[in-house]
């Protein structure tokens, strides 16, 4: 299925200089669950190309930091953020929280990442499933207990299932489409608040 690009948030990130639309999800789910405080350390997983990392970093201010990891090459355009570190890293391969230079866990995992797709819906959802399952195992390595968290899901019965039996993880485990979504995108954003670490 084709679809309109340059769309109104493609203009309006333009305008605005982020590196991409994606930067409104983030927006919408952030004033709607207020996930991202001042002074927070945050974990942006497969951040690039960045539009995420410039919100959260004005989002958490100058005492916050936000570090992102990401399999592609480092964008240097955002390290003029003075509270910003990234990495060129498979997050799945890191054992340590000093292995991302860090010495405490963080207060916030976001994840925008998404599989290489192929168009092929129900392959698509199961490489999909496949990443957010990694994440969830993962979490408690990086995320401190109380903290937020915000992944993307693509749409599939496996994926409710998945996230069914993992709601007790959270306090609140939400669902949320934000408006940004293009029309034909089949994917929504779980938004958890208050690990159960």
């Amino acid at each position: 299925m084709v679809f309109k690009v340059k769309d109104y948030y493609y203009k309006k990130a333009k305008k605005e200089q982020f590196f991409a639309r994606s930067v409104y999800k983030l927006e919408e789910i952030d004033q709607k669950y207020k996930v991202l405080r001042r002074n927070d350390f945050v974990l942006d997983l497969g951040y690039s190309p960045g539009s995420w990392i410039q919100y959260t970093s004005s989002a958490i201010g100058r005492e916050g930091l936000v570090v992102g990891v990401d399999l592609k090459e480092i964008n240097n355009k955002l390290l003029n953020l003075q509270n910003v570190k990234l990495f060129k890293k498979d997050i799945f391969d890191i054992n340590s929280l000093g292995d991302i230079e860090v010495d405490r866990q963080f207060d916030v995992v976001l994840s925008d990442m998404a599989p290489d797709t192929t168009g092929i819906k129900s392959v698509d959802q199961i490489r999909s499933l496949d990443l957010v399952e990694k994440v969830f195992k993962i979490l408690p390595l990086f995320l401190k207990k109380g903290g937020n968290f915000v992944i993307k899901v693509f749409e599939g019965h496996e994926a409710q299932v998945f996230l069914k039996s993992n709601k007790n993880s959270f306090k609140e485990l939400k669902y949320f489409r934000p408006k940004s979504t293009r029309s034909v995108s089949k994917e929504f954003f779980v938004i958890g608040k208050g690990f159960e670490a």
